[in-house]
């Protein structure tokens, strides 16, 4: 048989509790979804704020599509490039705070064209243990030496970008990248971006912050982790994702103009894809107003989070430390974590098992995320049935 070695290994990943399958979504993303035919209480959407199915972005998209069309034909730097991107990249810049951004296709296509377009062979890339998959991928591909660091040890940090300038070969040492998520999004955690950002200043690197799960929700009118921290630099490069508190699709990053520049010449994920369609980019338009005047959306995201993290004390189970939306509810074992999950399931509750190698062995958990769209009726509902079962 000439996929028998690709049937052993899906056997002993489902042997280990790793097997991953898809489940069909068979209504519009929101706290109460149908699934495979069945109505559930969804705790596992990245829609931080509850925008993903809001009337105002489905008229925009649609308004977007009559006026532009469904597709964009071609790549950005071909004929694809709309004046409806054009103004979301100018827009989306300011928002956080810097002076120009670049539409991506996805989060993950960002990731791999800022690392490989600004590092290469002969420079170094310095990176968090709990980076997203995507920034791993993107700086194994660049071809630069990477070191890794301990999750949030600024102090292993320093060490390792000392050593990279007290090498005997220090005055070949190229040029230095500092990567990290902003919000970790498996354990809900921030980084802590002004010490990198003083190290990077130290050190004469630059820092790539992926704001993914931070962009939206944290910082004043949800303008992100650079803005929860109150910190700004040239040096720092922000990418954050479009299809999670923002409700839609893509990427963006946001930097100097010099570094947008070298983006668009050198970033292969965005010179050689088709840009996304320009209807996505009327309706992010539309989503950038509801982030901005989204006060009262984050004001009750953090209600929720301090009621799920109160009434779930007490159980065999712990809440990993965060104050995001992202709440980890730490089991161990993934059999186990996927028999919680399965538990759940059966009582009309939808939180998916997360197990490595997403995350490291012995800390599968479940991945608890909240919404602005969610009621307090529905976290007590969720606290109630995780206390029921603990009994």
């Amino acid at each position: 048989m000439p996929f028998s070695e690709l049937h052993q290994d899906l056997s002993e990943r489902s042997s280990l509790g790793l097997l991953r399958q898809r489940r069909m979504l068979q209504s519009p993303q929101a706290p109460h979804i149908m699934v495979d035919g069945k109505s559930y209480l969804s705790f596992c959407s990245n829609d931080y704020l509850g925008l993903a199915n809001h009337p105002r972005l489905i008229a925009a998209l649609q308004q977007g599509a009559q006026q532009h069309g469904v597709g964009a034909g071609a790549a950005h730097l071909v004929s694809g490039h709309g004046a409806t991107h054009h103004q979301l990249e100018q827009e989306l810049a300011a928002f956080v705070g810097k002076p120009a951004a670049l539409l991506f296709s996805t989060g993950y296509m960002a990731n791999l064209g800022v690392v490989q377009a600004l590092v290469g062979k002969g420079d170094t890339v310095f990176a968090d243990k709990f980076n997203h998959a995507s920034l791993n991928d993107a700086m194994q591909l660049s071809r630069a030496t990477v070191k890794r660091y301990r999750h949030n040890d600024m102090a292993q940090l320093a060490r390792l970008l000392e050593q990279c300038e007290n090498t005997p070969s220090s005055r070949l040492v190229g040029r230095k990248l500092v990567i990290t998520d902003a919000v970790f999004s498996m354990d809900g955690d921030l980084a802590p971006l002004p010490e990198l950002l003083a190290l990077c200043e130290q050190h004469d690197a630059w820092l790539l912050i992926d704001d993914a799960h931070g962009f939206g929700v944290l910082g004043a009118q949800g303008r992100g982790s650079l803005a929860h921290f109150g910190i700004a630099s040239e040096r720092v490069i922000c990418m954050a994702t479009l299809g999670k508190a923002a409700g839609v699709f893509g990427a963006f990053v946001a930097a100097e103009q010099v570094v947008i520049d070298t983006l668009v010449n050198h970033a292969r994920s965005y010179v050689y894809t088709t840009a996304t369609p320009p209807a996505l980019a009327s309706a992010l338009l539309e989503s950038l107003q509801q982030i901005e005047n989204g006060d009262g959306l984050r004001g009750h995201l953090l209600r929720l989070i301090a009621q799920l993290r109160s009434g779930l004390r007490g159980l065999p189970w712990s809440l990993m430390p965060s104050a995001t939306a992202i709440q980890p509810l730490l089991v161990g074992g993934n059999q186990a974590a996927l028999k919680l999950s399965e538990k759940l399931r059966d009582r009309g509750i939808w939180v998916a098992a997360i197990r490595p190698p997403t995350v490291p062995q012995g800390t599968a958990r479940l991945r608890i995320t909240l919404s602005a769209a969610h009621r307090a009726a529905d976290v007590r509902r969720l606290i109630d049935t995780l206390h029921e079962l603990a009994r």
